[in-house]
């Protein structure tokens, strides 16, 4: 069924279409930007966000109660089959339109479309309610063709109406016949071929969507709904006018006649010429569409305006007549646009109006603009309670815009407290609201309720009746407390003697209480307290009750005292042990003759323990009993001797085996027997013998009657048999069921039968078939009254266990004995998976064995089914099938590198072979990759680098293809010096001048391919070591001696030195070259600095001189004046001097790093001592 329907409004209008693709199917389609709100049967609420389409279910077709908020109303139209619901802001008044009727009398309104009313509980009711039309759109008079002022609604932001106004044009024939109603309006055949070409027309242009043919059904279910301009459907049966001008529609009627005339005039043509008529009719009914004139607006309201506008007009041939040829097959219709937005409670609405006719629409007119009046504002809502206390109440309402609100208050606030109120009384409020155009309507009565004070301690509880174990206790309400206040009561209670003082009993709105499970004769104090919403009263005064005593228990067995006369005897007995809570007032003595105790004398009443009975006769025997009465009551009657009994009576309802019975004993007996009978045996047995009253009778029979008599016993023996009372048992469960065959119909069926057993006394209504594997954990897979189930799904070659169990309404019966069913074998079944067996895992690989053309498969072997598998059948697809034999590995050859195949695996056994698996798809490996070629970039005479392939230096380990590079030692074995992705590799450690050989592989997930061809790179001759710095010693002033360290030879290459001078700032020239390891220099120029550097040169046998690096540069100074002792001793000072300053300028570069090394151990040692007892202490 259909669940109510909320609309949530997220701009000022929605629009929802109701499509009847079916008898029952409602598709509710939501706008974006708008939500859609849906009450289900459980009464939660689901909200559905647009853009979107919910298919809703209708049991009798007809449009489900829509829920629109206040101040909106709903107007159900249906056009073509379909019925679109629009949501419209509500009109505050209706103005009727002066239309003038047209050709012909209004229909009936549609049976199964009943006029839309809103829910009350949602919205206030609409003040016009629209019927749906029955046959499309006919004809139609001015009751039918209803005008919609917009109501506008006061918020913050600017809303949007959409109004639709669409004139009600005929329809053809056959726009109605799919949905059986008859046409109104009949056209001649010209009219009937002109709007079939037509539609024909716009269809092959649309590609076939949008419907054609005047049908009005063609929409996909979930699709969302055409718009005017791209559907090309029949047009809309019925719609509203929302314009407010009688003007407008009368041109529009009158151009209605004219235009359903028109077609009469125009010429058949044929069918040659029919492609190129309806493209010249179709652009002049569109060019005369859009001749539209601009609208007028009139009559401006708050609420409301006129809109009017003037028919298109028809262009005007060379001869000054209207063409008749553009004359529209079809009436117009019009639709008014409007947009409107306004803030501050001032909306400004733009009008436009677009003419259509039979599918198409024209353009639309120029937009007119106008701005509506100011009017009250909408009545508020009912104010609510926003706190409140025993005098006052605080009052919180909500407005509408900025007015100004009036109640008992007169101001712009939102709430205020009323003062000087009554307390746990009740007010009524309305709330109006006003501004400068006027005051509102009064809002909804609210009743609210001020609060109460504390209530008044209550009078002591009374008390109404008492027993032995209860007390029956009343009180009042206080007599200042309010009837409109809610008052409880607590009703407390303290047992004398108990100490734990008073503990609560009752706590509710009563007014009276009754306690229950006290002692007997026992006193209890008793008191009462109110309280309410405030607050607990004081509790009332303490009062006592005592409960009533119990009656006594009899008093103990008379005797006989003294010697026993022929006319009398004395007799004694002892009081009561239980009293009962109250003394003893009098004892009873009865007497009676002979042993029967059917009639009994009063002989004693009074206070005595003994009595002498006189008058008696001699030669009797006489009967007597005692019992004492009390406050509480009489004692029990003492026993009688046993009489006849009472039949026993069944107690409860008869169970299948079993049955309760019960009696009434008179007097104490020492004990009872109950004898039974079968239901087809007159013999009884005892079934109970002892002093209870009741007994439970088993070992019967399921649904049989038996018969019980009772009898009774004391010293002098058993008394008679009482009647009979026959008992019929309950039905009992089935009785266990034979244990049930088993015919296997094939490896995966078997048919299970079984035997109804003894049904106990209640029909056999359903057996129960478990199944299963093992015997101990089968499962339930039939329940019903047949004697025979098919069982299906099941494995071959497999044992099963089974058994029955029958069901009545008494129960359940017992399980039969399990059997053991063991189904035939079969096929094999089919192989679950297939892998890739990996190079690693293959133990003897065949000769030429390569990944690009083999690929090794294993496979989980399948279940044999109780037969053993005896080969595999491999499908490869396009190839010829491999048959191999009971194993789960091989290696598939001659394949295609780089090529996947489907495979697929049978296995067969010695009944045929199973089903194939699932295909499986692998692939062959691409073939090895080729070696590249190997080049020599950089070289030493200890290191030589090698580049391979085109690609970066260093490449990422997870690239596919990799390489080897090996290099040849002595012997001619290669050792591996790299593998991996990159394409360089520097080779270090090497001798100088010696020949290297290289080859490189590639691979990849592939393989290894081939090794490429040897490369041989030498290494060059080593250059000889840096001399050391080299010596200088003056010998006078224009002459120096220049020493230096000699190098060893070279592998056999002699060294030779070359020295160097410069003077001043010039460039360094040779000055010598030579073997010896000093130089005399001479010709030096005074007042200069000369510095001296030395470097090795090897003098290779085949090969050129190899220089070395040069020393470090030397510096010699020229000699200062100073007071000489002697030749020598001025020798000797030059040399000093010589040796002193370069020491000093050694010694100066040495103290500057010492000295920077000192200054950074000073400054970190202050840092770390600062953070020490600065920072952390």
């Amino acid at each position: 069924t259909c669940p109510p329907v909320c609309f949530l409004l997220s701009t000022a209008h929605i629009l929802m279409k109701c499509c009847f693709c079916s008898p029952q199917v409602i598709l509710v389609q939501v706008n974006p930007g708008e939500a859609f709100t849906i009450r289900r049967e459980d009464g939660q609420f689901q909200c559905i966000t647009g853009p979107a389409q919910v298919p809703m279910m209708s049991p009798n077709g007809s449009v489900p109660p829509i829920y629109v908020p206040p101040g909106y109303v709903s107007q159900i139209i249906e056009e073509n089959g379909v019925r679109r619901v629009l949501v419209l802001p509500q009109q505050p008044e209706f103005h009727p339109g002066g239309h003038s009727p047209l050709h012909h009398p209004p229909p009936p309104p549609h049976p199964h479309l009943p006029a839309f009313i809103p829910h009350p509980a949602m919205m206030p009711p609409p003040p016009h309610l629209y019927t749906g039309m029955a046959g499309g759109v006919g004809d139609m008079s001015s009751q039918y063709i209803s005008q919609y002022h917009p109501a506008h609604i006061y918020s913050e932001q600017g809303e949007c109406y959409l109004f639709c106004c669409l004139f009600l044009p005929s329809v053809s024939a056959d726009s109605h016949s799919q949905h059986g109603r008859p046409p109104f309006l009949h056209r001649d055949d010209r009219t009937s071929k002109t709007y079939e070409r037509l539609q024909k027309k716009l269809k092959e242009r649309q590609g076939g969507g949008g419907g054609g043919g005047g049908g009005g059904g063609g929409q996909v279910k979930d699709s969302p709904p055409p718009s005017p301009q791209k559907n090309c459907s029949s047009p809309p049966t019925v719609d509203i006018h929302n314009g407010v001008g009688g003007k407008g529609l009368e041109a529009e009627q009158g151009q209605l006649s004219h235009a359903v005339a028109g077609p009469d005039k125009q010429t058949g043509r044929g069918k040659n010429g029919e492609s190129g008529e309806l493209d010249e009719e179709a652009l002049a009914l569109q060019a005369l569409l859009s001749t539209i004139s601009k609208p007028v607006v009139s009559d401006i309201q708050a609420r409301g305006a006129v809109v009017s506008w003037s028919a298109p007009t028809r262009p005007e041939s060379e001869n000054g007549n209207v063409e008749d040829e553009c004359s529209p097959p079809e009436p117009f219709s019009y639709e008014v646009s409007i947009s409107c937005s306004g803030k501050d409670g001032k909306y400004k609405s733009n009008y436009w109006v677009q003419a259509m006719c039979n599918c198409l629409q024209g353009s639309p007119s120029e937009a007119v603009s106008f701005t509506t009046l100011s009017c009250e504002p909408d009545p508020p809502n009912p104010p609510r309670k926003a706190s409140g206390t025993k005098n006052t109440l605080v009052l919180q309402w909500k407005g509408k815009g900025t007015g100004i609100y009036e109640q008992c208050y007169y101001g712009p606030q939102k709430q205020y407290r009323v003062t000087k109120l009554s307390p746990a009384s009740r007010y009524s409020f309305r709330l109006a609201a006003k501004n400068d155009m006027g005051v509102s309507e009064f809002s909804e009565v609210v009743d609210l309720f001020t609060s109460c004070s504390v209530p008044l301690p209550p009078f002591p509880p009374e008390l109404e009746m008492a027993g032995v174990t209860w007390l029956c206790l009343k009180w009042q309400r206080p007599t200042s407390s309010p009837k409109e206040d809610d008052i409880y009561y607590i009703l407390e209670m303290e047992e004398e003697g108990s100490g734990y003082g008073f503990q609560p009993s009752y706590d509710g709105d009563e007014l009276s209480c009754t306690v229950k499970n006290l002692h007997r004769s026992t006193k209890y104090k008793f008191r009462v307290a109110a309280y309410n919403s405030e607050g607990k009263s004081n509790p009332s005064q303490v009062v006592e009750f005592i409960t009533n005593p119990d009656r006594p228990s009899s008093p103990c067995r008379p005797v006989i005292r003294g010697r026993v006369l022929p006319n009398s005897f004395k007799m004694a007995w002892e009081p009561p042990k239980d009293n009962g809570g109250a003394e003893v007032t009098k004892y009873v003595v009865e007497l009676s003759e002979g042993l029967s105790g059917l009639s009994w004398e009063l002989v004693y009443s009074g206070p005595a323990t003994e009595h002498v009975c006189e008058g008696l006769k001699p030669g009797c025997s006489y009967q007597t009993r005692v019992y004492c009465m009390s406050e509480g009551g009489q004692s029990p009657t003492p026993a009688v001797p046993p009489g006849p009994c009472q039949p026993p009576r069944l107690v409860g309802k008869p169970k299948a085996r079993e049955v309760q019975l019960r009696w009434d004993g008179g007097s104490p007996v020492s004990c009872y027997s109950v004898e039974v009978s079968g239901p087809q045996s007159e013999e009884s047995r005892e079934v109970y013998q002892g002093p209870e009253l009741d007994c439970s009778v088993g070992g019967l029979m399921p649904g049989k009657t038996y018969s019980f008599r009772l009898k009774a016993a004391n010293k002098a023996g058993f008394g008679p048999l009482s009647e009979r009372c026959e008992v019929t048992t309950g039905p009992g469960a089935p009785e266990q069921c034979k244990a049930p065959s088993t015919t296997c119909k094939s490896p995966s069926c078997v048919v299970v039968s079984w035997e109804a057993p003894p049904c106990n006394g209640a029909p056999v209504t359903e057996f129960r078939l478990e199944w299963g594997a093992a015997e101990g954990s089968m499962q339930v897979c039939y329940n019903g009254p047949a004697l025979s189930h098919e069982v299906k799904g099941l494995l071959p070659a497999t044992n099963y266990f089974c058994r029955a169990q029958a069901v009545n309404v008494a129960g359940v019966g017992p399980f039969s004995e399990a059997v053991l069913c063991q189904t035939p074998c079969s096929v094999p079944a089919a192989v679950s998976n297939i892998y890739t067996l990996k190079e690693s895992e293959l133990q003897r690989p065949p000769p030429f064995y390569s990944p690009s053309t083999c690929l090794g498969i294993c496979w989980d072997p399948p279940c044999d089914h109780g037969s053993e598998i005896t080969s595999y059948l491999i499908d490869l697809g396009e190839r010829q099938p491999i048959v191999v034999g009971p194993v789960t590995k091989h290696i598939i050859q001659h394949l295609q590198p780089d090529t996947s195949y489907r495979i697929r695996i049978q296995a067969l056994n010695s009944l045929g072979a199973g089903p194939f698996s699932h295909t499986f798809k692998l692939k062959t490996k691409p073939l090895p990759p080729q070696p590249p070629r190997l080049e020599c970039t950089a070289f030493s005479h200890q290191t030589l680098r090698l580049k391979w392939g085109d690609g970066p230096a260093k490449a990422a380990t997870s690239d596919a293809l990799q390489y080897q590079l090996q290099m040849g030692d002595k012997s001619g074995r290669f050792i591996s010096l790299y593998k991996g992705p990159c394409h360089t590799h520097k080779v270090q450690r090497l001798n100088e001048s010696t020949s290297y050989t290289f080859r490189i592989q590639a691979f990849n997930e592939a393989g290894e391919g081939p090794f490429s061809n040897v490369y041989t790179f030498n290494t060059p001759r080593s250059p000889p070591a840096p001399v050391k710095a080299p010596k200088v010693e003056r010998l006078d002033d224009n002459s120096c001696e220049v020493t230096w360290e000699a190098l060893l030879p070279m592998k056999g290459d002699p060294i030779i030195y070359t020295l160097q001078c410069m003077m001043g700032n010039s460039e360094f020239k040779q000055a010598y070259k030579g073997s010896a390891t000093s130089f005399h220099v001479q010709n030096l120029q005074p007042n200069s600095d000369y510095r001296f550097r030395v470097c090795a040169i090897r003098q290779c046998q085949d090969a050129p001189e190899l220089s070395g690096p040069y020393s470090t540069t030397v510096t010699l100074s020229p000699q200062r004046n100073e007071v000489a002792v002697g030749g020598g001793a001025a020798g000797s000072g030059s040399r000093a001097g010589t040796e002193s300053n370069r020491a000093r300028r050694s010694l100066t570069d040495e103290q500057c790093a010492f000295l920077l090394l000192m200054v950074f151990a000073v400054i970190a040692i202050l840092i770390a001592f600062v953070i020490q007892y600065f920072v952390i202490k």
